[in-house]
């Protein structure tokens, strides 16, 4: 393939996007299908200059800094600019807040975060495709696939850092709400299970409770329960254990986060959570799915923390979903019956 050149030498002027980036990072986004290794040799050349002067490849960029690139050859053209099909449904409308640091998103569930492994488009490349103008963004965290709620993307790079520290630090309330098979007995219940994670021979993702695991702290509180009611009646009451079994609706508070970490704990504990197809109950499920729940009950629900720039207390909701509401609805009917 022919090679192809950047003609000109470029003087970049560093914003708040790129503050507090190191350069080589900021150099391999810049520029993409450039091997690391000629990129490296740009810095230790002085090829590459900010403010005029050599620095190391390390160096901290700052706001105002001017960054020199020189023309550099690739082995291949810049790729067409993709486009969101004109069906695809469109991310904006769950945008639950926006300012100039972030977005809050209500993920629906069923989108991954990113793409990858089979899947084409996740929420950040399709937030990337419906807001070309933005320069950065970036996820500041993730939720399973299957798991609906409310997610954060940095739109500034300061603000990304700010919320990992926060992430790290414990300054961020995260609150969800699940669905578990069985009578949860406890009205407040910690749990402090290790977890440890592991790829199968499959490429998944698995995650048991182990001594040598990773710390994990979820604090659970029963919001309802739906029991079975005794009946006099044995054909009623037979037709009642058959139609549903007993569920209790939890608040789960994340004190850390790790991997499937309300899944496993729950799941360990004899509490599988409704329609989770990796640790639940699978019979139970196939006939969850019969009676309207189709995928796992488990939403993102509420996050709490300083905003990352302004330091201004914010609190995100997402109401639960409207399949998963109906389900409760047919819970609270059975109990009526």
């Amino acid at each position: 393939m022919k090679d192809l050149a950047q003609d000109a030498v470029r003087r970049l002027t560093i914003d708040d996007g790129a503050d507090g980036q190191r350069l080589d990072n900021f150099l391999l986004a810049l520029l993409k299908g450039v091997p690391k290794s000629r990129v490296y040799k740009l810095v230790r050349g002085g090829e590459v200059r900010v403010n005029g002067g050599r620095v190391d490849a390390g160096y901290r960029l700052q706001i105002g800094d001017e960054v020199r690139v020189p023309p550099v050859r690739t082995a291949a053209p810049a790729p067409s600019v993709p486009r969101l099909p004109p069906s695809a449904p469109r991310l904006l409308p769950r945008v639950l807040y926006r300012d100039e640091a972030l977005i809050a998103l209500n993920k629906p569930a069923g989108m991954a975060v990113h793409g990858g492994s089979g899947v084409s488009r996740g929420v950040i490349e399709q937030l990337r495709l419906e807001l070309p103008e933005c320069r950065y963004l970036e996820l500041v965290h993730r939720l399973d696939r299957e798991t609906s709620g409310v997610l954060l993307v940095a739109l500034k790079r300061r603000a990304l850092v700010n919320l990992h520290a926060a992430m790290r630090e414990g300054r961020i309330d995260k609150r969800y709400r699940v669905l578990v098979a069985g009578h949860w007995p406890n009205p407040l219940q910690h749990v402090k299970l290790p977890l440890h994670k592991r790829v199968d021979d499959n490429g998944e993702k698995r995650v048991t409770v182990r001594d040598d695991g990773q710390t994990a702290h979820t604090v659970f509180r029963r919001l309802q329960g739906f029991p079975p009611q005794e009946d006099s009646d044995p054909l009623r009451a037979k037709a009642r254990v058959e139609s549903y079994a007993e569920f209790t609706l939890l608040e789960a508070e994340l004190k850390t986060g790790r991997t499937h970490q309300i899944r496993v704990h729950t799941s360990h504990l004899g509490f599988p959570i409704a329609g989770d197809d990796k640790y639940g109950d699978f019979e139970l499920n196939k006939a969850l799915a019969k009676r309207g729940l189709k995928r796992m009950f488990l939403h993102a629900a509420r996050l709490a923390f300083a905003h990352p720039l302004s330091g201004e207390p914010l609190a995100i909701e997402a109401p639960l979903p409207a399949d998963l509401s109906a389900f409760l609805d047919t819970l609270n009917h059975a109990q009526a019956i």
